[in-house]
């Protein structure tokens, strides 16, 4: 078995080492990541310039790009040939709600999927990785590795894995949640008096949703939320039908 292992902390974060060593116990592994930390590029794609691949030891590479080019790259270009699944992570902190379409680490299994790959994101809610903390999802992602390759995952279909740190009750299949940050940008002011700014706001808090990822992580609860590459909107597509927007062709 094949396996690749990427993530966005970068190809020297501990949780990648700790994933891809336990991952070895299955099959073959190849570690292609980031050279530096690329947290919340979601799923961009290097186009305007070209990528460098550097072998820092056997089978692991730093990819001077995103956790998007490498999961190209590696089944494109580094691999010996299309590995049977793809897992990306162990990220440092949780990618819950909202978190979903920022994360690099998500959209990276995101991307195998689209490349009709079995693949999975993995996440610990931590500030910083020990082995104690680290050790729950390192086990968990083994035990899910042989349960995907069992049973395989629907067409479009990728997982999204919270772990937390500490104790875990349970397992739960979750939904995606919603989260309430506070203000998203952060206004400063240097010494030579010229603005500058950060984007990101702290956490306030989210939404009670019964059955949710964030609901599953407040609860000690591994969470599993199974997402899918197609984002039509289902539910409300025949709501549009009523625009008639064919209507809309004259633009005179």
């Amino acid at each position: 078995m094949l396996i690749l292992v990427t993530n966005d902390d970068g190809v020297r974060s501990h949780g990648l080492r700790a994933l891809a060593s336990v991952l070895s116990e299955l099959g073959d592994v190849y570690v292609v990541a980031p050279d530096r930390n690329r947290s919340a590029v979601g799923h961009a794609l290097t186009l305007d310039h070209p990528l460098r691949a550097e072998e820092i030891k056997p089978q692991v590479f730093a990819v001077s790009g995103t956790p998007t080019d490498c999961v190209n790259l590696g089944i494109h270009g580094l691999l010996p040939r299309k590995p049977d699944l793809v897992v990306s992570g162990i990220n440092c902190g949780t990618n819950l709600g909202d978190d979903i379409s920022y994360s690099g680490t998500v959209c990276a299994a995101l991307e195998a999927t689209l490349m009709g790959l079995p693949s999975f994101a993995v996440s610990l809610d931590t500030t910083r990785f020990t082995s104690e903390n680290l050790a729950p999802a390192t086990t968990f992602s083994k035990k899910l590795v042989t349960m995907v390759l069992k049973n395989g995952l629907p067409e479009g279909t990728f997982l999204n894995v919270n772990v937390p740190c500490g104790p875990c009750s349970q397992v739960l299949l979750t939904k995606q949640g919603k989260r309430h940050y506070g203000e998203s940008v952060v206004t400063k002011e240097d010494p030579r008096g010229r603005k500058y700014y950060w984007i990101g706001g702290s956490e306030v808090g989210f939404e009670d949703i019964p059955g949710s990822d964030c609901n599953a992580l407040q609860q000690d609860a591994i969470s599993v939320t199974p997402l899918r590459t197609n984002m039509t909107n289902e539910l409300t597509y025949n709501d549009f039908k009523s625009w008639s927007l064919d209507t809309m062709l004259d633009l005179d």
